[in-house]
């Protein structure tokens, strides 16, 4: 088995993909640097620009020293490197693919989908909530009567979609709905998730402040994606 030391986390507070990378390790048990880009609005960290010279945008994992970039190829790096410690992806090749193309729906429909919500206005941004409230029936429709996506075990597609929690306040307000109403099967999915201690240990932030930073990023630079 791998060493569990040497790994640490590039992140910026409220960033979803970063939320995914640290739900993982802390599911996987596994001991990390955290370290918070404070200064990203404004200037990228030297460490972050060598570790993502291409992007240069959070969540970067560095294992060794060697940069592992991208939230849905770090948790699966993490799975890939310590397979016993509380696996994430099924077993059999078919379960796997699944699992990633649920996560490629998430990644789209939910938070790409969710990014369009806060950043458009008038007819394109309810093109956008149309397509989001869409994208959870979708989910739900996956998810039906299981506890998680996966069945009874908290797993990889459960991990990536588990910080939308984070961002509802956020999504609703400016899309003007509510998720309670739209889908209420994924609110209490969410609420057992938040119960799970990997997901409590990673400090998802305040949907609140979530939305107080977005408000400010709006009227700050409106075409800046810090993450």
């Amino acid at each position: 088995m791998a060493e569990t030391k040497g790994l640490m986390l590039l992140n910026f507070w409220p960033s979803p993909n970063g939320m995914r990378c640290r739900v993982a390790l802390a599911e996987k048990g596994l001991e990390y640097v955290y370290r918070e880009e404070e200064s990203i609005l404004e200037c990228k960290s030297r460490l972050l620009a060598k570790s993502d010279p291409v992007r240069m945008r959070v969540p970067v994992l560095l294992h060794d020293g060697k940069p592992v970039c991208e939230s849905l190829v770090i948790v699966q790096y993490l799975d890939e490197v310590w397979p016993d410690r509380a696996p994430l992806l099924p077993a059999d090749p078919y379960g796997r693919a699944k699992a990633r193309y649920w996560a490629d729906f998430i990644d789209k429909e939910i938070f790409g989908c969710g990014l369009k919500l806060w950043k458009l206005e008038g007819e394109k941004q309810e093109e956008a909530r149309d397509q989001f409230i869409r994208a959870l029936k979708v989910l739900e429709g996956e998810l039906d009567a299981k506890k998680y996506f996966g069945g009874d075990t908290f797993g990889f597609v459960d991990i990536i979609l588990v910080p939308v929690v984070a961002w509802y306040r956020t999504y609703e307000l400016f899309g003007i709905f509510r998720t309670e109403i739209q889908a209420p099967r994924l609110m209490a999915w969410g609420k057992r998730c938040m119960k799970r201690e990997s997901v409590a240990m990673s400090s998802l932030p305040d949907p609140h402040k979530v939305y107080e930073f977005v408000c400010f990023l709006r009227k700050k630079n409106p075409g800046l994606q810090p993450f």
